[in-house]
């Protein structure tokens, strides 16, 4: 047993189609216990693609994003991987895949915890609609926990503060990441990536990860957000 906070971190790597070493770089320089990752590839060799990025970060794929629009879960070697599950969001014709992922892991502690990776829809309604959905599947039967679980949802909501969906999520889950913007990269204006915690999750403070402002605009247009949480 440990007390040990858990790092989760989240980031839009958009495809890969930036520079993926430089986003390795930035993954290895956070450490996340936990990397909720959206826009991962998802075309030809993505699993390939996937997992040779995790092992590029020094963690592990959870696997299994078929159908997720490219919204996946990394976890380091200081988490158990339960298990995990991927499903699609519908979306309206012609319209960018969207989907979630969610990770059961026992970290040092012995607390299981739920994870879930999001990228929310363009369109307000859809976006909404996306939040529901997510919110039921954790606490779904397949999570397999009869008992509620610390839970964690972190991702890009492509909403603002004052938006329906980034309400709903917060009436259940206070916001815990810091209030920065995240896009886009090279001038941050807008605070769309982030990440939600039950109250039984404290945030502990920790000290400033160095990171390398070239590498953070070359990685990809989204920056990474992460938080140390304690049971």
């Amino acid at each position: 047993m440990s007390d040990r906070p858990v790092r989760v971190a989240s980031y839009n790597v958009r495809g890969f189609r930036d520079d993926r070493t430089a986003a390795a770089r930035i993954v290895r320089t956070i450490d996340p216990d936990v990397l909720c990752l959206q826009e991962a590839s998802r075309w030809l060799r993505a699993a390939s693609r996937i997992r040779r990025f995790a092992a590029e970060c020094g963690m592990r794929w959870v696997g299994g994003h078929r159908g997720s629009g490219g919204t996946t879960m990394l976890v380091s070697g200081r988490v158990v991987l339960d298990r995990s599950w991927h499903q699609r969001l519908p979306v309206a014709v012609l319209q960018p895949p969207r989907g979630y992922a969610i990770a059961r892991v026992i970290p040092p502690s012995g607390t299981p915890l739920l994870v879930a990776s999001v990228h929310l829809s363009l369109h307000a309604g859809e976006r909404h609609a996306h939040s529901l959905r997510i919110l039921r599947a954790l606490v779904d039967p397949e999570s397999g926990d009869p008992e509620p679980v610390r839970t964690v949802v972190a991702g890009d909501l492509n909403e603002f503060e004052s938006g329906l969906a980034w309400r709903l999520l917060a009436s259940r889950l206070p916001l815990v990441s810091p209030r920065v913007p995240t896009f886009p990269a090279r001038r941050p204006r807008a605070m769309i990536d982030v990440v939600f915690a039950t109250p039984d999750l404290r945030v502990v403070p920790t000290d400033p990860v160095p990171l390398d402002e070239d590498d953070i605009v070359a990685a990809s247009d989204h920056r990474p957000v992460w938080v140390d949480l304690l049971a």
